[in-house]
């Protein structure tokens, strides 16, 4: 049977039931608005560890070992483990799994990753490859500006149009058994590069991804956006979501009665000095994990369409003058098949 839809999307079949999920954040996350809802507050930044590397990888290794124990499953019934996060070659999630001693596949998809991971575990599980599947992403604040901004020390002014990468992991089971909520489809994102160099401007980079993909979704699927109780994007913060508004309209939708954005539900800007929002690979899994799969568990919200979205730049690449290509996945999930 043939289960893709037009250019960029699958339907799933088969039973994909998100077990479980788990949120670990550092403290400036556990103080915004959504504080009470994540599983772990670390007290500090560095969680235990003696780098910041280092505590991405303890994040990691907290965020999926949670998940998994509020599944009931042991590790051991992981076929799977999908995880990526931010610093080079992702080591905060290949030393954060490495005693999991499960199959692992690590991935890239900069602040899309959850999303990236979410649909190719899906796909693993519809297609009878895999009976369970642990799926997270994770970033770090000072990590992330070590590598690709400028040194803390430096103490340097931020502009209105940054964002603020998030400390902390989510992570989620998906599972060919359970209750839900379900992921009954999912659209692979195309590399979107609009000619953007600023990397304090995230919004800017990763707004015509995520229309892109949602987009393509929707014609994908026949869909109108309220078919969607909700649609949450990854980390575009304000100022990508007003751009993403106006993207969508170009597109012939509007979205802006039922969309929200994880970056922008994470922080409280005025008081947090987060200015456009948060951003890093734990924004949409955190948030996701910690809130908006409680609220599709307790069906308040029935379904929801999950854009995360990524900035694919590196150092070198940035170094060297190169745009900023992004990229954004959809997955759709209900609570009833």
């Amino acid at each position: 049977m043939n289960k893709h839809l037009g250019a960029q999307s699958v339907w799933f079949e088969n039973v994909v039931s998100v077990n479980a999920a788990a949120s670990v954040v550092g403290p400036k996350e556990g103080q915004g608005p959504l504080g009470k809802y994540f599983d772990i507050v670390c007290e500090d930044n560095l969680f235990g560890a003696d780098s910041w590397e280092k505590a991405e990888s303890e994040f990691a290794r907290r965020g999926l070992d949670l998940a998994v124990k509020k599944s009931g499953l042991p590790m051991d019934n992981m076929d799977y483990i999908i995880s990526g996060d931010l610093l080079n070659q992702s080591t905060g999630s290949t030393f954060g799994v490495i005693d999991t001693k499960r199959p692992f596949f690590g991935i890239f998809g900069a602040c899309s990753t959850i999303g990236e991971g979410m649909a190719l575990g899906s796909v693993l599980i519809d297609g009878g490859f895999a009976y369970n599947v642990l799926a997270g992403a994770g970033s770090h604040f000072c990590a992330a500006e070590k590598q690709f901004r400028f040194p803390l020390e430096l103490g340097s002014q931020r502009p209105p149009s940054s964002t603020w990468t998030v400390t902390g992991h989510g992570a989620v089971v998906l599972s060919n058994l359970g209750e839900g909520p379900f992921v009954t489809g999912a659209t692979t994102g195309k590399i979107v590069d609009m000619g953007v160099k600023d990397q304090n401007n995230m919004g800017a980079v990763m707004a015509p991804a995520a229309a892109d993909t949602i987009a393509s979704h929707l014609r994908d699927f026949n869909r109108a956006p309220d078919y969607y109780d909700l649609i949450l994007t990854g980390d575009l913060g304000y100022v990508g979501r007003d751009l993403l508004y106006t993207l969508m309209k170009d597109e012939g939708y509007d979205i802006s009665r039922n969309h929200k954005d994880c970056g922008i539900e994470i922080f409280d800007r005025e008081s947090q000095d987060t200015h456009s929002g948060g951003s890093g690979c734990a924004c949409a899994a955190s948030v996701f994990s910690a809130y908006f799969w409680r609220k599709l568990k307790e069906k308040s919200l029935n379904k929801v369409l999950f854009v995360p979205t990524g900035a694919l730049l590196s150092p070198t690449s940035f170094m060297q003058g190169e745009n900023i290509p992004a990229i954004a996945h959809a997955v759709a999930l209900e609570t009833s098949r």
